[in-house]
């Protein structure tokens, strides 16, 4: 029997064979966070561009939705109880445009703890932030960059006239710090996402051709190409909903389930943290405001959790997951995390 469900956050309805909860209960073992191994900290959605696919509805007039030195601050105090943490992934908006941004890297750097840089590669390249690369490079920040197609009239299509030039500029800069060398410690990886409604093609085979076609054209190098499937919420679903293709896109997401990529999804080891504090299971929750479990909190408290009522992020390990119809988007095909295809 199908259910007429809510895609969240955009107000209409899609039908589906199966509810994502029900289909993960069927074929996967139950969605629980093993470990905080990684903390993945939103800045903010402060942002230089406006992306249509773009699930945190960032932009250039998100001033206040920033997250303050105090904030900041806690987040650094409550993660050092947190044994297993291995990996602070920064992102946003422009990360770099917030002024806690470099506090940040140097206090998980200064830890030895693995600090990556979610850049959309045009901050780097305006008036105010030319620091921001040599920063980067001087702390041995990996560099996780957005590139969703080697050719200029795809990225522009996607993310705005001008940018693939200004990104390969920024390329060029990075790689001129050291970054994108297999001998560097300086890593540069490249994060493709489909223009359109479909799901990424086969990673290994597209890295090949960004290596090729980056090389070829612009002497271009970096490390590895990620691949992230579009998340149907926020700003992305709603362009679809106004080609009239969000129910096509779900139902695609929906049939190409795969239970071994739900074993790997990254919210079994990732924790993460909005501007304001709150605390939620991964970045897409965040951005439809579906908490993690209020079981986690320090006290006896059935308030969502936020960095403010929790004594131990080390406490979220071995917790509920909180799921919704959106997850069929880690879990389509070879899988999709912040670190690309899972499979």
């Amino acid at each position: 029997m199908k259910s007429l469900l809510p895609v969240i956050n955009t107000g209409l309805p899609t039908n589906l064979v199966q509810p994502f909860a029900a289909r993960v209960a069927r074929e996967a073992s139950p969605m629980r966070r093993i470990a905080v191994e990684q903390l993945q900290i939103n800045l903010g959605k402060l942002c230089n561009q406006t992306c249509t696919h773009c699930h945190v509805d960032a932009g250039p007039t998100k001033k206040r939705e920033n997250m303050d030195a105090k904030t900041a601050a806690r987040v650094v105090e409550l993660s050092r109880d947190c044994r297993a943490l291995r990996t602070v992934d920064l992102t946003g908006g422009a990360p770099e445009m917030n002024p806690s941004f470099c506090y940040l890297v140097r206090e998980f750097r200064g830890r030895g703890i693995r600090v990556i840089d979610r850049c959309n590669l045009t901050i780097l390249q305006q008036p105010g932030y030319e620091w921001a690369a040599p920063f980067l490079a001087d702390h041995g920040v990996d560099v996780v960059a957005s590139l969703p197609c080697y050719l200029e009239q795809n990225v522009d299509g996607q993310r705005g006239d001008g940018v693939f030039r200004q990104s390969i500029d920024a390329l060029r800069r990075l790689n001129d710090l050291g970054y994108g060398d297999d001998s560097s410690r300086l890593r540069l990886d490249l994060v493709f996402n489909p223009t359109g409604p479909s799901l990424p093609p086969d990673q290994a085979s597209l890295q090949a051709d960004y290596k090729r076609e980056l090389q070829a054209r612009y002497g271009i190098r970096f490390n590895q190409l990620l691949t992230i499937t579009n998340i149907p919420i926020k700003r992305y679903a709603m362009f679809l909903a106004k080609n009239q293709r969000l129910e096509q896109y779900m139902h695609l997401l929906e049939e190409n389930f795969n239970s071994a990529a739900a074993e790997s999804v990254m919210c079994r080891s990732l924790l993460s943290i909005a501007w304001d504090g709150a605390i939620y299971d991964c970045d897409f929750n965040q951005m439809i405001d579906l908490p993690a479990s209020s079981s986690a909190v320090g006290s006896h408290s059935t308030k969502p959790p936020t960095i403010w009522n929790t004594d131990s992020l080390h406490q979220f390990a071995n917790r509920r997951i909180a799921t919704a119809d959106h997850c069929y988007g880690c879990t389509a095909g070879a899988g999709s995390s912040c670190s690309g295809a899972l499979l």
